[in-house]
């Protein structure tokens, strides 16, 4: 299988202005662990999951005042559509992470995660019906 077969194509995009609680809010809402971080004056695409928000509010900071930029990873680890999901799950064992960022032809297409790629080989494994 494939990283085309397990990733979100509906991706949550936010800018690097917005507040971490603007942020907890809309992936809360879109029920998404992560979100692309659009920032050209950063270098581009980054990320901010929920390991992000979860580690400035455990440091006390206030998530009405913290901007994203503070807190999105910049040096972002990215896979393509055509990568198995082996590779996926070893990048993300790799990195210690549970997202990567689906880039094809340079631009986000995509975001997958631990669960996609799991809820992929589950499924892929129940036995057929007769």
């Amino acid at each position: 299988m494939l990283v085309r077969d397990a990733m979100s194509t509906v991706v949550l995009t936010v800018g690097p202005a917005h507040t971490l609680r603007q942020a907890a809010a809309l992936m809360s809402a879109r029920r998404v662990g992560a979100a692309i971080v659009h920032d050209p004056d950063a270098g581009g695409i980054g990320i901010l999951t929920e390991r992000d928000i979860l580690d400035s509010v455990g440091l006390g900071q206030n998530p009405d005042a913290e901007r994203i930029h503070a807190h999105t990873t910049n040096d972002v680890v990215f896979c393509t559509p055509t990568w198995t999901l082996e590779e996926a799950a070893r990048a993300m064992a790799q990195g210690g992470f549970r997202h990567l960022i689906v880039l094809d032809g340079g631009e986000p297409a995509g975001i997958v995660s631990v669960r996609d790629i799991i809820r992929c080989w589950v499924g892929a494994r129940q036995p057929v019906s007769a």
